[in-house]
């Protein structure tokens, strides 16, 4: 299985690195998907040591391709918005089915793994919690500064508090321990309280 979860990451790197959209990371010019995916990967060590196979390849391949689908293909309200992330879904599942199956994988493990990135039972299923909590953390840890500056306050404390409803006591607890600038702290805090 460490064979098989080595190759499937390698492909979704190789696929990631071909984002034409760049992310800086200590100086040097990153593709966004690829570096989001290892990052997601690495905050999942942190989360769950064990984490099973299926939630490890969601979390690496949540984004896959991403840009492929750009947002300004849909409409720029709040139902474009929804439609876009559908699609992108139900995209990223496709994509990671098809290299799960080449790898031999079985056909349990790759609903799975569909059924995670689809993000459908997030309120019952334990691992769809695992990796929003996941997801939260990334985005708190690395994104959450960079989108401060595009929005308002009130903006930002709709988002934390949206972002915060969506995690579990455990991710709330990674959240609060997570180093952060002092303004995105204060800020945070003010959501919360």
């Amino acid at each position: 299985m460490i064979d098989k979860l080595k190759t499937i990451f390698a492909q979704i790197d190789e696929v990631n690195t071909q984002d034409p959209n760049m992310e800086a990371v200590d100086g040097q010019l990153i593709p966004k998907e690829l570096i989001y995916g290892q990052r997601m990967t690495d905050m999942l060590q942190v989360y769950e040591a064990y984490a099973s196979p299926e939630l490890q390849i969601a979390a690496r391949g949540q984004h896959i391709k991403r840009w492929h689908i750009p947002r300004s293909d849909y409409p720029m309200d709040r139902k474009g918005y929804l439609k876009w992330r559908t699609m992108l879904k139900i995209y990223h599942g496709e994509l990671l089915s098809e290299m799960m199956e080449k790898q031999g994988f079985s056909s349990n493990s790759i609903d799975q793994v569909v059924e995670l990135v689809n993000k459908k039972k997030l309120k019952t299923d334990d691992e769809s919690k695992k990796l929003e909590d996941v997801v939260c953390l990334v985005f708190l840890k690395y994104y959450f500064h960079a989108f401060g500056a595009k929005h308002d306050e009130a903006k930002l404390i709709d988002i934390v508090q949206k972002t915060w409803g969506k995690m579990t006591e455990k991710g709330h607890a990674m959240a609060l321990e997570l180093d952060y600038l002092d303004e995105d702290l204060a800020l945070i805090q003010k959501a919360l309280a």
